[in-house]
């Protein structure tokens, strides 16, 4: 991982040295090359109980033929099982707005309206150098809109770049076998003018209680706890948990990918 000052070097140093292709798209005086990009999605439980309380991990990777680091992400939607306690988690009792991450990050909300945590893994190809970052994410419950649960993602990078990234999430219906689907809107981080935008090439989060701590105030005494997480149900569903995700790129294509967990059948 390099400086920021090296970043500003080598920037310098490949200007105008960006490879060409025959096939691109121009966006905003850009003309980025088309690249394929192949997805790969992961999810698991913590614990993975039947019938029990749990966290929901997944992640994300890309890979391209042709380049070393996939084409800009603009958009996911990743759609999750029916069977799934969400609504009946505990979490998210608070909501935090896009303007307080903004100015304040996560210490200017309420502890009670984070989510999950996760880190992403970006990077941008200078020349014939990539320059990577892992970034820290925070996921909150934000106001509703329009009758949905909203969510916001809050990133904070140091190197590379020094940057603080807010996005919107939302949960929406989708059509069966599956209950919903979280629409994610990634905005494009600029570096130098002239330069790419931040990639990313893989990602991890949860939604659920490991590692979340929420608070009470009761009698004049604040009491800590951590809250209940997604509900399991008490049976297994025949092909698992089923997951799936599309993914749009600034250069105009897309990626999907699905993945199944399982059932181990235990219950608590």
């Amino acid at each position: 991982m390099a400086p920021a000052g090296t970043f500003a070097l080598l920037a310098l140093a490949l200007a105008g040295t960006w490879p060409a292709s025959s096939a691109a798209t121009r966006i905003s005086g850009r003309v980025l090359p088309v690249t394929t990009t192949s997805a790969r999605l992961s999810a698991s439980f913590t614990p993975e109980r039947l019938g029990a309380r749990t966290t929901l991990d997944f992640g994300f990777s890309f890979s391209t033929p042709t380049s070393r680091v996939p084409p800009p992400l603009t958009e996911i939607e990743l759609r999750y099982p029916s069977n799934l306690g969400i609504a009946l988690s505990g979490l998210g009792l608070d909501t935090c707005d896009a303007r307080t991450l903004e100015t304040s990050g996560p210490p200017g909300c309420s502890p009670n309206a984070i989510m999950g945590y996760g880190e992403a893994f970006t990077g941008i190809l200078l020349g014939t150098t990539v320059i990577t970052e892992d970034a820290p994410i925070t996921m909150l419950r934000a106001p509703d809109q329009g009758g949905h649960l909203a969510l916001l993602f809050y990133s904070e990078g140091t190197t590379p770049v020094n940057t603080r990234v807010v996005f919107p999430g939302l949960l929406l219906p989708s059509s069966a076998p599956f209950g919903g689907l979280v629409s994610i809107g990634i905005p494009l981080v600029p570096t130098l003018p002239g330069a790419p935008y931040i990639s990313v090439i893989h990602l991890r989060a949860t939604i659920g209680p490991r590692g979340v701590t929420y608070y009470e105030h009761l009698n004049g005494m604040t009491l800590a706890y951590r809250p209940l997480g997604i509900l399991l149900p008490k049976s297994c569903p025949r092909h698992g948990f089923q997951f799936q995700a599309r993914f749009d790129f600034l250069d105009g294509t897309h990626a999907s990918a699905r993945t199944a967990i399982p059932c181990t059948r235990k219950r608590r």
